[in-house]
This record gives structure tokens, sequence and C-alpha cells, in this order.
């Protein structure tokens, strides 16, 4: 430990500022109470382009991405580089679908995906089954937040095994929890300025310096290319192959899909001032896509500098690369980087779980109808949950599985695209197909994920979301991204239960929407509150 005095001493400072930073954000355009899901799950709804820019763009980009996307690289070479051209094809997309969620979520007062999914279709069960959709998917995600301080924390000799060394982590997590509880959404938006100052500041130095340390571009794919060529995987290499060319577009894809049905993506948007922020954000958020490609290369650099994990755990040689290139100082700052650049989604991710919990678990089950305070209150003590469940989990379960369990997230949310995303634009389907959907795209997905295997962490089940189309009985080597069969899985089921039951004149939910409600802007008059409840 004493070798990384420096760096532990810089990583402590910049950490305890930004925790400062996430208690003094109760008092942030603070409102006359903070005791609402308006104020406390959405910081009022009145985030401006600036602050909405790096609130998502702090939510999107997180820790994982800094440490695992070039950890791929690092081991698989360019099947790493899906997470580029999905973040670039995403924001057309949720150009067209945010605004319309916006709006409507503004007219009917809406907090979560959810919400919306009760109101369109008048289905408290669908809406359940999105709720719990969204937690499920949430929660691995944020305990891979621990995996960036984690990797952090072993690099400068502070973590290891037993529960003593995990203690740093835990504190780390309980600050966060605190000033999240205190300060609700203005905490991880105020955080986010210098978490991407930060990040931006260790990515340009990198791409510069490091390659100069090692001699340039050209040595720095070399040895990759080297590396990979002496791997006895097949699909290993700088470039794409045939086996691996039908996974990397249907993971691109699928991802690009999944992205923003996440209930922290949603509540980032939400948040927004207005359409025309949401419009801003999305022609400009491309600019994050060329910090992930640079991000990327860095699993490159490891390789020609010859990083090895600490241990089994590829998640290191990130925060390793930083340590032997940098100066101690510098160092200390790329840490806190990475450090910082957990916080700001894991406490985005834990407000969106307890939102979805308190609107559409408590309020429709338990309590229908709490006041402000009381739904403010449930969220917060929701999220201190979701919190100690992310460490309980990464503490209890091998931190390799829980990174599988992120390649998963994106199958189990994409069953909701049909009544999230698709129900923004037609609300053609019934709710009893939309259901007979998720049941199906749910089912089958699990079922692909449960005969994937990965023998290099050998897991026999739950290895990734790499399925094998030999499998369906096709004789090839070829794989496809799960979450892209279960999607199609889902809307085929939900069209022909659709139909059958249109035939058969079976009773659907009532639509609480009106097409004027799809484009409601700022100060629109159609502004009202919605009683969640009045429809069965």
């Amino acid at each position: 430990m004493s070798d990384h005095l420096v760096e532990i001493i810089v990583f402590s400072l910049l950490f305890l500022v930004v925790s400062g930073m996430g208690f003094v954000a109760a008092r942030w355009r603070r409102p006359d109470n903070l005791a609402s899901l308006d104020e406390w799950g959405l910081g009022g709804r009145n985030f401006g382009s600036w602050i909405t820019w790096f609130l998502i763009g702090g939510d999107l980009y997180t820790a994982y991405t800094f440490v695992a996307v070039p950890a791929l690289l690092f081991g698989a070479g360019a099947a790493g580089f899906f997470a580029v051209p999905y973040t670039v094809v995403v924001y057309p997309l949720v150009f067209l679908v945010m605004i319309r969620l916006w709006s409507v979520s503004h007219v009917h007062n809406l907090v979560t995906p959810a919400d919306f999914v009760r109101v369109r279709f008048g289905s408290p069960t669908l809406a359940l089954l999105v709720a719990i959709t969204g937690i499920v998917a949430t929660m691995p995600y944020i305990a891979l937040q621990l995996v960036g301080i984690e990797a952090v924390l072993k690099t400068m000799g502070v973590a290891g095994a037993g529960f003593l060394s995990d203690l740093p982590l835990i504190i780390a997590f309980i600050i966060l929890a605190a000033y999240t509880y205190q300060s609700g959404l203005r905490a991880p938006a105020l955080i986010a300025f210098v978490k991407d100052i930060l990040i931006y500041l260790v990515i340009v130095v990198a791409i510069i310096y490091i390659p100069a340390r090692l001699g340039g571009w050209a040595e720095i794919f070399g040895a990759a290319d080297a590396k990979f060529k002496a791997s006895p995987a097949p699909n290993d290499g700088v470039l794409l192959n045939q086996n691996n060319q039908l996974q990397y577009v249907t993971l691109a894809l699928g991802s690009a899909l999944a992205l923003f049905l996440y209930p922290h993506s949603v509540t980032g948007v939400l948040a927004s001032r207005n359409r025309n922020v949401i419009k801003r954000n999305m022609s400009a958020l491309p600019a994050y896509s060329l910090l992930l490609a640079l991000i990327a290369l860095l699993g490159y650099m490891a390789i020609a500098a010859g990083i090895k994990p600490i241990g089994t755990d590829v998640n290191t040689v990130v925060p390793q690369l930083f340590d032997r290139m940098f100066p101690d100082w510098f160092a200390g700052i790329a840490f806190a980087a990475v450090g910082i650049g957990a916080l700001v989604p894991a406490a985005i991710m834990s407000i969106a779980a307890a939102n979805l919990f308190t609107r559409n678990i408590y309020r429709e089950y338990i309590n229908r109808d709490p006041t402000d305070a009381q739904e403010a209150g449930v969220s917060k003590v929701t999220s201190l949950i979701v919190k100690v469940g992310a460490v309980l989990f990464i503490l209890v379960i091998d931190p390799q599985f829980s990174i599988d369990l992120q390649l998963i997230g994106g199958v189990i949310i994409l069953q909701t695209l049909p009544s999230v995303a698709i129900g923004l634009f037609t609300r053609w389907f019934h709710k009893a197909g939309l259901i007979a959907g998720w049941i199906a795209g749910m089912g089958g997905g699990l079922l692909m994920l449960y005969f994937t295997d990965n023998p290099a962490i050998k897991h026999a089940h739950f290895g990734g979301s790499a399925f094998k189309l030999s499998k369906l009985g096709l004789d090839t080597p070829m794989t496809i991204y799960a979450g892209f069969l279960a999607l199609g899985l889902n809307l085929i089921v939900a069209v022909v239960v659709t139909l059958i039951a249109r035939a058969a004149k079976v009773a659907d939910g009532p639509d609480g929407t009106q097409p004027s409600h799809f484009t409601a802007d700022e100060g629109d008059a159609r502004i009202k509150d919605l009683d969640l409840h009045g429809s069965t």
C-alpha cells in the first residue's frame, strides 16, 4: 500500500470533495419542499440543456464502461467495439421516442416507464411486469458500478479477500447512500459535472501520453494483433470474422434498443425542462461515442504495455495501465475519475429503481392514496435498500459473474420495448397480447441464457449473451445476441395474441392518453395530474 500512498491521497481527497458536493446538492436549486417524487426523484423536472447533458452522460457512461469495455478489447479484440456503433445508432432512435415520453409524462405527472404503461394500456398487471423488469435489470447494473471501484482499490493495494479488505468499498457506498437519501437526483446531477470533466481530462491525456511512451499506435496495434493470432480462441482478433459478425451486429442493435428502456435512462430524460432540451441533448450526445471509442483503445494499450490482470480479474487492466504509465499524482486523478464515474450512475439507478417500487408496487398494491411526502419517504428508504442489496451482491457473488449478468440485463429490459417504446406510437396491441409477449420473450430469453456456457470462466449456464445457433439445429458455429431472438419471440406472440383477443372481442384496458398528450411542451395548459387508479 505504501507504494501507492500518493495515489491513495489524491483519490481520497477528490472522493471527499465530490461527496461534499453530494450533500450540498440538497440546497442547489432547492424548492420549498423536497418531499415529493417530482423534486427528490426528478429534480423538479426543471433541468436545462447543460445539466441534462452531464446528467444523461453521467448516467449512461459509467465506471463499468470505463473499465469493462477496454477489458473486453484486451481479452477478445474487435468484438469489444460493439459498444461504439450502438451508441451512435441509439440517439436518433431515442430522439423520436423520448420526446413523446417526456410530453405524455409531463401531462399526466408520470414518473416511471411503468406509470406510462399503466395509463396507456389501463392494465395494472402489465405495469407491474414492466416495473419488476426494470428493477431486476437495474440491480446488477448498480452492483457493476462496484466493479470499477474494486478494480481501482485492488490496484492501489487496499482491496483483496475478506470483509476488512472490502471496508473501503462499503464506506464509499455508505457515503453514496447518505447523500442520495438527502439530495435525491440533484446529487448525481451536480457531481456529474466533476465526473465528466475528470474523465475527459484523463482520456485526452491517456490517448496522447500513453501511445508516446509505448512507441506509437503501430506498436500498440501490432502487439494486439500478435496476441490474438497466438490465442487459441477462434473469434479473438483485431478484426471481426465470419463467426462473430452476426453476434456483433445483433448485440449492437439490441443494446441500442435496450439502452433507453432502462429506468435510470428515463429518469434523466424526464428531469429535463422541456422537449427542446431533449432534442439538443440527443443531437449532441454522440460526442460521448467518440469518448467511448478512445476509452476502448485503452485495452489495446494494456496489451502493448504488457499488463496482466490481478488474479483473474480482467477489470483491473485499465487501472494497472494508469498505475504503470502515469506519475503517481495523475494516476490518483485517473483512479478518482473511475471511482466518481461509478457514483453518478449508481445514484441515478438506485433512485430510478426506488421510484418504480414506490409508484408501481407500493402505490398500486399497498397504499393506494399516499401523500407526496409518503411517496418520497418510501423512495428514499427503497433507494437505501437497493444500494445495500448491490453491495451484498458484489461481496457474496463472484464479480466476474456479475459482469455476465450485465450482459443479460439487455435481454431482460428489451422485453419492455413493445409496451413502452412501441406503445408511445400505437395503441394497437391488446394488453393480453403484451402480457403474453412479455412472458414468451422473458421465458425464451432466460432459457437461451441458461443454455449459454462460458468455459473461460467455468460457467455452464448464464455465461454470456452470445447464443449458439447450433442449439437451434443449425449447422453453423455462429452466435447471435440472445436478446435479439427473445424480442422477436415477444413481438410475434404479442401480435398473434392481440389478433386472437380482438377477434374474440376480449375486453381491453382503457387508454388514458390522447394524441395531443404526446406533443405537449413546457407551459402547456393540458398539463394536469392523473389518478393512476381511475382505471382497472
